[in-house]
């Protein structure tokens, strides 16, 4: 009896343990393989669970809102399905002052829901941008990344990143949409500061140097936007119509560089269109060339909106349903939106069969590949006992790579580097003040500005002065506030106006809608005022009083699409009716303190895209003459000023002009006449013209925007401390007429100059600067006739022949001298930093591969011809010190 119990037991601890084994499913099972996996737990998902998986928020958990908590709208990305079958989004909303413990304890607290009370249990990825430093709190700051490419140097760039992926680790972050890899090819686009400028070569090998120790160290890259996100005129996400041989040339190799020896697991599309097709869901783009042709098996997302963006912006979608459809089905993988809410328009094609099962599951599996790759359905937590560490070494990097980006643009007579001993010397200009830097940008670690950096500089020994200037931007009148305008509307006075809005063009009949309006201050772009009127055909008449606070003889009038009157006490002030531009038209008029005045303002637009404002300048401080005046006496009463001017640009925020915006030049010009050597300092990320102001000073640098150590960097350079070897990685023009204006563009079919201008760049792409000389001598070749299949080395010798130590970064350009397809004047192929100390000389050698010389041919074959190569060695694109001819046989 004590026998047979004794084996009763065991084999019913047998059955309990063979019978939990089964039960663990095969794709939680690591030793198997992640195709193995990944096949087994798509069998396993719900159509509405594969959905999930696809839709990405930016929004976060918000403990108030259970529901939407279980419903996994809280913006974490390609969630993990709830036992309701939904999941989570992605997260980006974090809050920038919450420490790295705080931020990992929460993640660590949504990925336990996911992972351990949901139907499968698959766990999330999070994300944040890290453009050039993780965008969170005690987070380091590096240059923004045009200041990062003008360093020429891969290897600093290895360094920040592996910086930005220690810090994005601890914190939980395992994905970052970051590096921006488009070709910077004009530079009136806003967002020339987020990319490595206007060479393929440079962008290609800086962006590998980025994401590569992302990638090696599990966290996710997303480089983006695919593809050529600036179209004519520098204007951001325009349509392009690019040939299939522009892009291969231009546009595609940065992203075939990291995909193929990157790493790179994700890639964003851009908002434009390619050729008439939204690139979201260009089948040949996504499809054929990005999946099939490169082999590319990560996963594509759009961007933010940008499906939705088949409706509003390219209308190659009669509804939301199908944008989705024609994404999905034309390669994307994760549509991204703005809000939860938005799953609703995007859902049903995944439920009702409009999107073929096999496209669902392959997009799908690319993502779900990408978890089990990252190890986290078996480690899905990050550790919550962080140690405190010490970021001193952090922010050292961080000054150094400042210092490496600068760009030494002008030294007349060698007046740079200053003098420590100065006894004074006056600093000007809000950019001085400020420690802009740039676009996608976290808060930094205790930032330093240009004149802190120069007073701890210079230290008690020199008086140092400071003065605004006129700041980048003269502020002339304002939009009409709330408060000044009054109405009375279903027999109730309330502030603001009220606006009745009409379906057609001459306010004919009862208005469609009649609303109060805060204030005069509307763009409709994307859309009409209401859902009730037509996007492309309709007016409004806003009625009500205006008073203003203060009396005098004020400018009043409406800025935007002309189309609009304004009347004030029933006289017309302001006539603008026939369809022609955009303006802003002022007129006088006498306002009396506390006053009412009757106001009505008309507006009509007959095609869309609207734009309408009620401005005036009660109120505005309009004393930018009085500010230089007193800047250019606090000049006078120093030894020599540094005048620090900024650009405006971003986002959405391309320039027209590329000169100094505001007064800053008049600035510069009134400061230079006091006689006292002037240093100009440009803070900003992209080119700016100078022929107004140039001649007038002695010596100028470009800062890009350099960074939460850059105000240490910059007086480094000023004073001596560093010698800047910073090189230019976009073209500088003389003129917006010239543009766009790139040094690798093909021979001309004559010449390239205009009949009142020359062709020829304000500064190449390429150019810097030092405080040292340097001599190039000695080009030869290992083999200077090589096969196609070949390769070769070029040596030669540079020494430093100045009296300071200082990097040179050499500059190697190939060009195919006859070809069955034109091809560029020159192309970069290759580059070094080099540290030389005065009076040293170094041999350096380039490696020449088959890769260097390869072209499309008219198949769009990519291979060496046969013939003549120049190889040349230079300083800058337009500085060759040294050139021989490389011969390829047949």
């Amino acid at each position: 009896m004590r026998i047979s119990f004794f084996y009763t037991v065991l084999l019913l601890l047998i059955f309990r343990v063979c019978g939990f084994a089964q039960e663990v499913p095969p794709y939680k099972n690591p030793d198997l393989s992640i195709d193995e996996r990944v096949q087994d737990l798509l069998q396993r998902m719900s159509p509405e669970e594969k959905f999930w998986q696809l839709f990405m928020i930016p929004e976060d958990f918000d403990s108030n809102d259970p529901n939407r908590y279980r419903y996994g709208a809280f913006g974490f990305q390609f969630g993990a399905a709830s036992q309701d079958g939904n999941v989570a989004g992605q997260i980006l909303n974090y809050d920038a002052s919450e420490s790295a413990a705080s931020l990992a304890r929460r993640i660590n607290k949504m990925q336990k829901y996911f992972v351990e009370e949901t139907r499968l249990g698959i766990p999330i990825i999070a994300f944040s941008e890290a453009l050039h430093g993780l965008v969170l709190e005690g987070c380091t700051v590096f240059p923004q990344a045009i200041g990062l490419a003008a360093t020429w140097d891969t290897e600093l760039m290895k360094e920040i990143s592996s910086v930005i992926v220690e810090e994005s680790k601890i914190r939980g972050i395992r994905q970052i949409l970051s590096p921006v890899i488009n070709i910077a090819s004009d530079v009136r686009w806003g967002r020339v500061e987020e990319t490595y400028g206007e060479d393929p070569f440079l962008t290609s090998k800086m962006a590998l140097a980025f994401v590569s120790p992302f990638e090696e160290n599990g966290i996710i890259t997303t480089p983006k936007h695919l593809i050529a996100n600036v179209g004519d005129g520098g204007r951001d996400s325009y349509p392009i119509h690019m040939s299939e041989r522009f892009l291969e040339e231009i546009h595609f190799p940065p992203f075939k560089e990291v995909f193929s020896k990157g790493g790179t697991r994700s890639v964003m599309t851009s908002y434009n269109s390619l050729d008439g097709e939204a690139c979201s869901s260009s089948h040949w783009l996504l499809n054929e060339k990005v999946k099939k042709e490169w082999g590319f098996e990560g996963f594509i997302i759009s961007d933010a909106s940008a499906v939705g963006g088949a409706n509003v912006l390219h209308y190659t979608s009669p509804d939301y349903p199908s944008s989705s459809e024609q994404a999905i089905t034309g390669g994307l993988d994760v549509i991204f939106q703005t809000a939860y809410k938005h799953y609703e328009l995007f859902i049903p094609p995944f439920l009702d069969g409009r999107i073929d099962k096999k496209v669902i599951d392959e997009a799908v599996g690319r993502v779900l590949k990408a978890k089990f790759e990252l190890g986290l359905f078996e480690h899905p937590y990050v550790s919550e006992t962080l140690i405190k560490k010490d970021i001193s070494e952090h922010k050292e990097l961080a000054r150094q790579a400042a210092r490496e980006s600068i760009v030494l643009i002008k030294n007349d007579q060698g007046i740079l580097p200053l003098n420590k001993n100065i006894r004074s010397i006056a600093v000007i200009g809000t950019d001085a003040n400020e420690a802009r830097f740039g676009g996608y940008s976290g808060p930094g670690n205790g930032k330093i500005s240009i004149l802190e950096g120069i007073k701890q500089k210079l230290g008690k020994n020199s008086k140092v002065l400071y003065a605004e200037g006129c700041g980048r931007n003269t502020i002339e009148w304002v939009t009409v506030p709330e408060n000044c305008l009054s109405n009375t509307f279903n027999h109730k006075k309330a502030k603001g106006i009220k606006g009745e809005y009409f379906n057609n063009l001459t306010f004919s009949g009862e208005p469609t809608l009649t609303r109060i309006d805060k204030k005069v201050d509307f763009q409709w772009t994307l859309f009409s005022p209401n859902p009730k009127l037509e996007n492309d055909f309709y007016s409004v008449r806003w009625s009500g009083k205006i008073t203003s606070p203060e009396s005098g003889t004020f400018k009043i009038g409406l800025d935007g699409n002309d189309g609009y009157r304004l009347f004030i006490n029933g006289k017309l002030l302001i006539d603008r009716w026939d369809k022609l531009t955009y303006s802003t038209s002022l007129a006088d008029f006498h306002f009396e303190k506390n006053k009412t005045y009757d106001l009505n303002v008309e507006f009509y637009e007959p095609v869309g895209n609207a734009k309408i404002r009620l401005v005036w300048n009660v109120g505005v401080d309009d004393n930018w003459q009085e500010k230089i005046q007193k800047s250019v006496a606090t000049v006078q009463k120093a030894e020599a000023a540094i005048v620090v001017v900024g650009i405006n640009e971003g986002e959405f925020q391309d320039r027209a002009s590329l000169a100094l915006p505001g007064h800053q030049e008049t600035l510069i010009g009134e400061i230079a006449k006091t006689g006292k050597p002037v240093i100009v300092v440009i803070v900003g990320g992209s080119a700016v013209t100078m022929t107004n102001w140039m001649n007038r000073v002695p010596a100028i640098l470009g800062v890009w925007y350099p960074g939460e150590e850059g105000g240490h960097a910059v007086a480094d350079v000023l004073f001596g401390d560093y010698n800047p070897a910073g090189r230019l990685p976009v073209t500088f023009p003389i003129s917006e007429a010239q543009l766009p204006l790139v040094y690798n563009h093909k021979p001309t079919g004559r010449g390239d100059d205009y009949n009142n201008l020359s062709g020829l760049p304000l500064f190449p792409f390429g150019y810097g600067l030092s405080y040292t000389q340097f001599t190039y001598s000695n080009l030869h070749f290992e083999k200077d006739t090589i096969s196609q299949n070949e390769s070769t080395r070029v040596w030669f010798n540079i020494k430093n022949t100045g009296d300071r130590d200082g990097d040179e970064v050499v500059q190697l350009y190939i060009r195919d001298l006859l070809a069955t397809v034109a091809q560029p004047v020159m192309e970069l192929k290759g580059f070094k930093r080099v540290r030389l100390k005065a009076g040293e000389e170094k041999e350096i050698c380039f490696f020449i591969e088959p890769d260097l010389l390869k072209m499309f041919n008219r198949k769009m074959e990519e291979v060496v011809e046969p013939g003549d190569f120049r190889i040349m060695i230079g300083t800058s694109s337009r500085d060759l010190r040294l050139k021989k001819t490389l011969t390829i046989s047949k």
